[in-house]
């Protein structure tokens, strides 16, 4: 397999929930390969185009995928992609029996919602040319048992069977559509864990490498699965997770 496969020079990328975390290191790894790249978040203007300033051949794109007028914001800056990563998701840690009303919806509408409205919007564009690539990020969590994340696992087992269902129907269109499960990742998300030497050495016993992953050990399977050394890959959902699925 030749290095240019792995090459996107002249593709479009959106990588959503890209100022920090996986999502940034994924469009990095883009970029880095030659695709120009729409950094998201939701937050604020500033954080996007801060974000945005530290990946050359990135443009800072702020959306709440909350909402409507959000998605319809996303689509209308960036325009038909190449490439679809949906990353973006929001997690609250709770029992099974303490959320609210509020937080069933957010995680409802960020995690999954927003993916299917994202995919409808961009796909065309994609079986228009005949080429595309949709990347939706989910994870462990989609197989195991939380006692605080049992709504975020199944906004992530459902983002996965949306992915089984609708590859198949864009496959024959050269657009393939799969997912990666991370695993215990180091991210701002994960810090107060990670920053406590307990808890982290609690959770690093359970995964058989023996370590909390970095972002860098997700972003070079998403950029397989974008480029065309991926292009017979598609249905897929690709657990990294250094082993923590296998206990």
């Amino acid at each position: 397999m030749t290095e240019n496969m792995f090459d996107l020079t002249g593709k479009t990328a959106l990588v959503t929930g890209s100022t920090q975390g996986i999502g940034f290191e994924i469009a990095r790894e883009l970029a880095a390969h030659g695709a120009t790249v729409f950094v998201n978040g939701a937050s604020s203007e500033e954080k996007c185009a801060a974000a945005a300033a530290k990946i050359p051949g990135s443009v800072p794109v702020r959306a709440d995928l909350l909402t409507e007028e959000g998605l319809d914001t996303l689509y209308k800056t960036t325009g038909d992609v190449d490439i679809l990563v949906l990353n973006a998701s929001i997690q609250y840690k709770r029992a099974w029996d303490e959320f609210t009303p509020e937080e069933y919806d957010i995680q409802l509408n960020c995690n999954l919602k927003s993916s299917y409205w994202l995919i409808r919007r961009y796909a065309p564009g994609m079986k228009a040319r005949g080429w595309g690539r949709i990347v939706t990020v989910g994870s462990v969590n989609q197989y195991n048992q939380h006692p605080e994340l049992s709504l975020y696992g199944v906004t992530k087992a459902a983002q996965l069977k949306l992915v089984k269902n609708i590859a198949g129907a864009l496959a024959p269109h050269g657009v393939t559509v799969n997912n990666v499960a991370p695993g215990a990742i180091a991210t701002p998300r994960n810090q107060t864990i990670t920053d406590d030497p307990a808890l982290r050495a609690a959770v690093e016993q359970k995964i058989p490498a023996g370590r909390f992953g970095k972002p860098e050990d997700i972003s070079p399977t998403v950029l397989l699965l974008c480029s065309e050394a991926g292009s017979y890959i598609t249905g897929a959902d690709i657990v990294i997770d250094g082993g923590m699925s296998l206990r």
